[in-house]
């Protein structure tokens, strides 16, 4: 069996295939491959949090060898399936730039769970200095960037230096945005106490949103109270605007606005992985899998998928309706995923996939959120109770949920960290400036208290999966 990616659909399905056919692993005559970029699986619910400070990168992920150790774990990427053959081409970080060494997986059942990547558009200047905020890399490297603006306000006598270093500009009102936006704006408005020269309301903090609402998994009412809880922490929110430039660290809105940023967050959408395109399975207009309520890919023998890159019906909502692409589905699809496999193979019946959707909650900040939760509305601190409580439990493993519980605890009992490590990115900068190497000195300099960040401002470029 190969499952391809290793997110909510992929890691919860092969650990049910596993804990299922735990004795046929053992001796030698089923095996399960899984294909994924990272070998760990991000909960990216809690990346907000991680971002702010609230819990340790290391946390918000788990690592997949140890959940998964009867599977045959392959670190890399799928760059295109035949199903026809029942093949799949693999290239693992041993292939070269020119694609040798990539490798075919051969399968006798698929699992295609690919998730999704960030849908972007042809902005200009957005793929230089745009930030994602998909991966824990992301949400670190924003972290760091955002003390490290601040750093640089507090350093520059150049009045515009320092306006465009404290502009903090947010595209996209979905979750992602709104709780980066929230929890970030949070820790910054902490950490300007330990400046002798920035105050909490020199911070700008902008939120762009295409449409006329935020949150609109929360319903109006409570997408209507985000906004005002917002703006009432002097966040500018700017409703049916979009982004139409960001060339030479400025912004330009279709308002007629034009914001020198040094800080731009992208969060507008997502859309199917783009290694469906090189498969030959049924596509639908948005480019996702076809697939039937059971879980199957339309039309085809022994291939299933689930998650954000399926389009699977939803028979709680209606004739030619689909489920949200969200983890609540994707959680739910893979546990009825593993169980059609396995009753494909033993004959027997398979069961749809039908779940009502249950509803969502969104944190505003520490101690702020709203919920629309079986149809009753909650905001303020029983929503944002109610928040770490349900993502608390759905994070994979009991050593997780300990963890995480833990670290918040801890965080309630001591001051937040404010410190910036943007040099883990470039780990070594000092070494090579002390070795003379390329784009080094050969000597540190004075004092040997060296950096290895870019340029002030500078974002380094994101990681591409």
């Amino acid at each position: 069996m190969l499952v391809v990616g290793g997110g909510y659909v992929g890691m919860y399905t092969a650990l049910r295939l596993q804990r299922k056919l735990k004795g046929r692993l053992r001796a030698g005559t089923a095996e399960i491959v899984v294909v994924t970029p990272d070998p760990y699986m991000t909960y990216q619910p809690f990346l907000p949090e991680a971002a702010a400070g609230s819990i340790s990168p290391r946390h918000v992920v788990v690592p997949l060898r140890r959940l998964l150790n009867l599977c045959t774990l392959v670190v890399g990427e799928v760059r295109g399936v035949d199903h026809a053959g029942r093949t799949a081409t693999v290239t693992t970080p041993a292939t070269g730039e020119d694609g040798t060494g990539a490798k075919e997986i051969r399968y006798d059942e698929l699992v295609l769970a690919p998730g999704s990547v960030s849908r972007t558009l042809p902005i200009p200047g957005l793929a230089s200095c745009g930030i994602g905020f998909k991966t824990v890399e992301e949400a670190i490297g924003l972290r760091n960037h955002v003390i490290e603006q601040m750093d640089i306000a507090s350093a520059t006598r150049d009045h515009g230096v320092r306006d465009a270093a404290l502009t903090f500009l947010v595209v996209g009102g979905g979750y992602a945005g709104v709780e980066a936006l929230a929890e970030l704006e949070d820790m910054a408005r902490y950490a300007s106490r330990y400046y002798h020269n920035i105050k909490a309301e020199d911070l700008r903090w902008i939120l762009v949103e295409a449409t006329g609402r935020i949150l609109p998994e929360v319903g109006e009412e409570m997408g209507a109270y985000a906004v005002r809880e917002l703006r009432g922490r002097n966040i500018d929110v700017r409703l049916e605007t979009r982004l139409e430039s960001c060339e030479d660290r400025i912004a330009v809105l279709s308002d007629g606005s034009r914001l020198p940023t040094r800080t731009l967050v992208w969060t507008a959408g997502v859309k199917p992985a783009p290694v469906l395109r090189a498969t030959d399975l049924p596509l639908d207009e948005h480019g996702r899998i076809r697939c039937t309520a059971d879980l199957r890919i339309a039309g085809t023998a022994h291939a299933w998928a689930a998650g954000d890159a399926a389009a699977v019906p939803d028979l709680t909502a209606g004739p030619g309706a689909l489920t949200a692409p969200n983890a609540q589905h994707a959680v739910r699809q893979a546990k009825v995923l593993a169980a059609n496999l396995l009753a494909s193979l033993d004959g027997r019946p398979l069961t749809e996939y039908r779940h009502a959707y249950a509803g969502s909650v969104a944190s505003l900040g520490l101690h702020k959120g709203v919920a629309h939760v079986y149809g009753r509305r909650v905001k303020g601190y029983p929503a944002w109770l109610m928040h770490r409580v349900y993502h608390l439990s759905r994070v994979p493993t009991f050593n997780r949920k300990a963890r995480v519980l833990a670290e918040w605890i801890l965080s309630g009992l001591f001051k937040r960290e404010i410190v910036s490590l943007g040099s883990l990115e470039h780990p070594r900068a000092e070494f090579a400036r002390a070795a003379g190497g390329p784009g080094g000195a050969s000597e540190p300099p004075s004092g040997g208290g060296g950096s290895d960040r870019p340029a002030p401002g500078d974002i380094p470029p994101q990681n591409p999966r």
